[in-house]
């Protein structure tokens, strides 16, 4: 996972006409300084000539979203927030990878690193914040990293890749996302925390103890009122831990994640006024008019700020400010913040002040059965805090009335219920419920947006989830807003919102990406489980749902989840093809396509001895066994399977065939062994169960006599390697496949195979060849997560070890007598024959 590692700076449009513009400079290329920047466009978009500077070599991306990053659910172009285009089509100049050293506010000129100078009108710092590092022995040792940027995330995913052992000091937001990335990748994982509560900050000691318990039952040490006494270190590198008691972690990679402290540095040494962070007024200005700042670097009526919500309250009053767009305006008043998270896959809200003390009143709810826990702090008949885990569908609600101060006293019996109870019902209506809620109520924290500016979004023409996140970022951070924004979407158009994603099925308003991704986040390994945490509107599902999640959860959970034949097709779960007199089909495997007159005659024989009326060579170099009744198929295949015969899953959506030409070995014109690597391929892939059927061909060289080019993995044998094709079908709708690379060696042909499978895998809907796929996601998509460092490695692992649960022959096990019920004949219904009744 590599972003661009250089943007060249200075392609913005000449000057305009009239007259001269101010000229803003901006330290800082990072979430609020962009955002300063997005604020002041929209108010003037002609007022100042822009020059962005950012000591990373990167456009503006979102930081909240490093987390999936590091767990494998995003890259870095998917959290990207102002692309290069942004910065070109505003005519803002960006200077990226050149950190600002110096501000001489006499000339008001700031320098570069690299010796650059820019003059400035004004200028805004936002310089965020550093990582804070506690000063314990080791702490500058090799693998002792921190968890701020992506060149951080790079270093985690380095160490991921050869495995090992993990500490993560530092049980906050940012510690725990840490441990549950690095425990996806494989990691033993174990997170030390000072504190007896994690996430102290924004949970009480009951919350913070079900989140404990939750992280400990998917597999993280969590170690509460740890102190590290020393980072322990061989030849420079790090190898472990040692606690204040003695006792000793080991550890390949430490993540240091105690904690932030505002970055002050250049703003101090340039003679402004600074305290814990840089000391700025009501409007954002500092010690110096000419200069302003926002975000995590600014300390405003002795208060810093961590949380994104209140830098976006900044970054309008900076707006407002710079623009003289509203000149009596009361400028920013401090913020009263709100975190609504998803850590590790776990719903968390926490808002206000939940410490509790003197005049306040708990409410609390605790629903065991269901992991949910909900604590309300009223004081003086208002809502002053609450903290949710489990459920955080009424989030909120309960911010809203603690920022407006509402008087809950005719609700206080129903408040810990939520809204709907507590309007006696009247409210049940979800939409109803997003409705009460106040303009200015926040609906997305991750980017600051009210409802009120979702409704103009929407009204403005955003038609679409899709286009409500592009159009004001509601929901486009990690999501958990997306059902009031679908609720927005509702009330503000009725029945004219634009389709969106298309839903795994009509019981569920998850899509097929979403469903996959909250199976391992969630650590969901039953259908039931499933459907019960992702709130199935059916209670068993249906026939497109069921399969879709057996394999979901076979593809995720491999060794552990056991399949469930009652959620496969039929021919799946016979292990054979029905055919349209009710009869079945039986193709036993051939591998590459060879045979030999031991199978020849054991099919000879089965064919003889059950009657078979018709044998059939296949397209894909087998032979099909027509006519066979449902009764015989257990003897048939005990037969097969004497001969050494196997399954050949063509009536699954697995692996079928590996065809092949003769290759080097017959023919003049052959380049390679097409035959022996086929055989390879197919020895390494049978078994494996698939979003859908697939197909592999091998062609000796580029006359291509076993049509590698129409398949889903295609390999032509040319004088230099192997070309590897993909994403072929010579199906209904013929598709060409699209070279995806070229390699050198058998091996290393195998090894792309196997990568690309398991990417497929683990990556499209059930039911889409691998043709749609690929015109879905794009083949750089592909190539991308391919050619990312050690990718295809680490793919082929995970399918190889798949692959030690998947090549057990159902037709031995069957032929053994497992399911042997599918197989009876079906009961005979015949009328009692007529009785010849006497006279009595």
């Amino acid at each position: 996972m590599n972003a661009p590692s250089k943007i060249e700076a200075g392609d913005a449009p000449g000057p305009q006409s009239g007259p001269p513009r101010e000229r803003l400079v901006v330290v800082g290329n990072g979430m609020a300084g962009c955002r300063a920047v997005e604020e002041i466009l929209a108010r003037d978009p002609g007022r100042f000539e822009v020059v962005i500077f950012g000591a990373e070599p990167r456009v503006n991306y979102d930081r909240i979203m490093l987390s999936p990053v590091l767990a494998g659910d995003k890259s870095f172009e998917q959290i990207v927030i102002n692309p290069q285009g942004w910065y070109d089509d505003n005519g803002i100049t960006l200077v990226s990878g050149d950190k600002v050293v110096e501000i001489d506010r006499t000339t008001q000129t700031v320098i570069a690193a690299s010796g650059r100078a820019e003059p400035y009108d004004k200028l805004l710092i936002a310089t965020g914040s550093d990582p804070f590092i506690i000063p314990v022995p080791g702490k500058d040792l090799d693998g002792v990293v921190t968890f701020r940027d992506l060149d951080d995330v790079d270093k985690m995913l380095a160490a991921a890749e050869k495995g090992g052992s993990a500490v993560v000091i530092g049980g906050g937001l940012l510690g725990l996302e840490a441990a549950h990335g690095l425990n996806l990748r494989g990691m033993k994982v174990t997170v030390i925390h000072l504190m007896p509560t994690l996430m102290e900050r924004q949970l009480d000691e009951a919350a913070g103890y079900l989140l404990k318990t939750e992280l400990e039952r998917r597999g993280q040490t969590i170690l509460t009122g740890a102190n590290t006494k020393e980072i322990l270190g061989a030849d420079g590198k790090v190898t472990g831990v040692r606690l204040e008691d003695g006792s000793v972690i080991d550890a390949d990679i430490v993540v240091m994640a105690v904690g932030i402290r505002p970055n002050t540095a250049l703003a101090a040494a340039s003679g402004l006024t600074v305290e814990r962070g840089i000391v700025v007024d009501d409007h954002m200005v500092t010690s110096d008019p000419a200069v302003m700042a926002v975000g995590e670097c600014v300390q405003h009526r002795g208060t810093c700020y961590g949380l994104v919500a209140p830098l976006w309250d900044m970054c309008r009053v900076l707006a407002d400010k710079a623009t003289e767009a509203a000149p009596e305006s009361a400028g920013y008043q401090g913020s009263v913040t709100s975190t609504k998270l998803k850590v590790s896959g776990i719903d968390l809200f926490s808002g206000g002040d939940f410490s509790g003390g003197e005049g306040c009143e708990d409410i609390v709810m605790r629903d065991a059965s269901r992991g949910v826990y909900k604590r309300v702090i009223v004081k003086d008949a208002k809502i002053v805090g609450a903290v949710l885990y489990g459920d955080t569908a009424d989030g909120s609600w309960y911010f809203d009335m603690i920022k407006r101060g509402e008087d809950v006293s005719d609700i206080r019996e129903a408040l810990i219920f939520g809204q709907a109870f507590a309007a006696g019902g009247a409210l049940a209506d979800p939409n109803a419920a997003v409705a009460a809620l106040s303009d200015d109520a926040e609906i997305c924290g991750c980017n600051g947006v009210s409802k009120g500016k979702v409704v103009a979004c929407i009204e403005g023409g955003a038609h679409s989830l899709d286009a409500v996140r592009s159009g004001c970022k509601a929901s486009a951070s990690c999501g958990s807003c997306t059902g009031l924004v679908e609720s927005l979407l509702a009330l503000t158009l009725g029945g004219d919102v634009a389709s969106g994603p298309k839903t795994l099925c009509k019981c569920t308003s998850f899509t097929h990406d979403d469903v996959r991704r909250l199976i391992v986040e969630k650590e969901l390994r039953l259908i039931p489980q499933v459907m019960q945490e992702l709130h199935w509107s059916t209670p068993d599902g249906c026939a497109s749902c069921r399969p879709a999640l057996n394999y979901y959860l076979l593809c995720a959970w491999p060794g552990q989840y056991v399949d469930d034949q009652k959620s496969r097709f039929v021919n799946e779960r016979m292990h054979a093809n029905i055919q349209k007199d009710g009869t079945y089909s039986v193709v036993p495997r051939m591998w590459g396509g060879l045979t030999n007159p031991q199978e020849l005659r054991a099919i000879a024989d089965v064919v003889e001895k059950y009657n078979a009326p018709m044998v059939k060579v296949t397209g894909g170099q087998r032979l099909d066994i027509f006519g066979i009744k449902k009764e015989d198929l257990p003897a048939v295949w005990a037969d097969l399977n004497a001969a050494g015969m196997v399954s050949g899953h063509a009536y699954g959506k697995s692996l079928r065939t590996v065809k092949t030409c003769v290759g080097s070995e017959w023919c003049r014109f052959g380049t390679q062994d097409s035959t022996g690597l086929g055989v390879k391929i197919e020895h390494m892939t049978w078994g494996s169960w698939m979003p859908h059927k697939f197909k592999i061909a091998v062609s000796g060289c580029p006359r291509n006599c076993a049509e590698a080019t129409i398949k889903d993995f295609g390999i032509v044998c040319v004088d230099s390697g192997y070309e590897l094709h993909v994403g072929g079908n010579g199906g209904i709708k013929v598709r060409a496949t699209d070279l995806l690379m070229k390699v050198a060696t058998e091996e290393e042909a195998l090894e792309v195979c196997a990568a690309f499978i398991q990417l497929y895998r683990e990556d499209a809907h059930y039911l889409e060849r691998t043709a749609p796929w690929i015109e879905r996601v794009g083949l750089q998509y592909v190539k991308d997560k391919l050619e990312a460092e050690g990718a295809i490695g680490r793919y082929a692992a995970r399918f190889r070890h798949s692959q030690q649960f998947m090549q057990d022959d159902p037709w031995a096990k069957r032929a053994a007598g497992e399911e042997a019920k599918l197989h009876q004949h079906l009961a005979e219904v015949r009328p009692f024959p007529a009785v010849q009744m006497e006279n009595a």
